[in-house]
């Protein structure tokens, strides 16, 4: 399969990897910094261009690696006459963001990825969707064979998902940025809780994360709860957050 790629950060650099070991041949790779898109054609054994104009028109797949914002310009600058598959690698845009094209869908990888780390793709489940049916399975198979947790979802599912992962990801590691902050206030290191970081995300993946709650929340200690709000009273935010927390847990633990 020729593949072109549109972006050359994070994500366009782990699956053009794994695409070209994979068997496929990336033909272009675009950037409008034509320094970054040399970098990632250098690897790819691609052609660079900062043009769309030079983007050519027999490639079978046009894969979209850039940000959410950049989606819609970039797919309203490509001729809606290619014939190739027009897919990109947002969980919360639209698959209808690319309905102009014959052929179009979406690979989301519900996973954070750095292109100067090496993740392993073929560990992560990518969302697959894809217009009209047949095209959908063509873009299955492909993932599969470079990912082969990836599964079929819809838009409302994909949604679902990224909201999950914000969750599970993002929130929570601010979480533990407020845990490091607490702790350096005081010079304590951060490691001290790293036993129970650990713990946490393995009993998480074991059961249904109610199911191993701890903590005053979840006994309705009301006095310990006071006095941690006490102790952050000088942090607004952090005041909020741990009041909301606190009835989220509350209202899960006699469910």
């Amino acid at each position: 399969m020729k593949i072109t790629i549109l972006g050359s950060g994070n994500v366009a650099t782990h699956l053009g990897k794994a695409f070209l070991k994979a068997g496929h041949r990336i033909q272009q790779v675009y950037s409008r910094n034509l320094a970054n898109a040399q970098a990632l054609a250098l690897l790819l054994d691609a052609t660079a261009v900062n043009s769309l104009e030079m983007i050519q028109t027999d490639a079978d797949l046009y894969l979209l690696a850039v940000s959410d914002q950049a989606i819609g310009s970039i797919a309203a600058a490509l001729p809606q006459s290619l014939r190739g598959i027009v897919v990109h690698c947002s969980g919360a845009t639209s698959i209808e963001s690319l309905a102009h094209f014959q052929q179009y869908g979406v690979i989301y990888p519900p996973q954070s990825l750095r292109k100067e780390n090496d993740s392993a793709v073929s560990a992560i489940p990518f969302g697959v969707e894809g217009y009209p049916l047949a095209t959908g399975n063509i873009l299955l198979q492909l993932m599969q064979k470079i990912a082969p947790k990836s599964f079929s979802c819809n838009s409302q599912q994909r949604l679902a998902l990224h909201v999950a992962a914000v969750f599970a990801n993002n929130f929570t590691n601010s979480l533990f940025q407020i845990s490091f902050e607490l702790l350096q206030a005081q010079g304590l290191p951060f490691d001290l809780i790293h036993p129970i970081m650990l713990e946490t995300v393995q009993k998480a993946l074991q059961q249904e994360p109610r199911s191993v709650q701890t903590g005053p929340a979840q006994r309705g200690d009301k006095l310990t709860i006071e006095k941690h709000l006490q102790f952050i009273s000088e942090m607004p935010n952090w005041v909020k957050i741990y009041q909301q927390l606190t009835e989220e847990i509350s209202s899960k633990k006699d469910k």
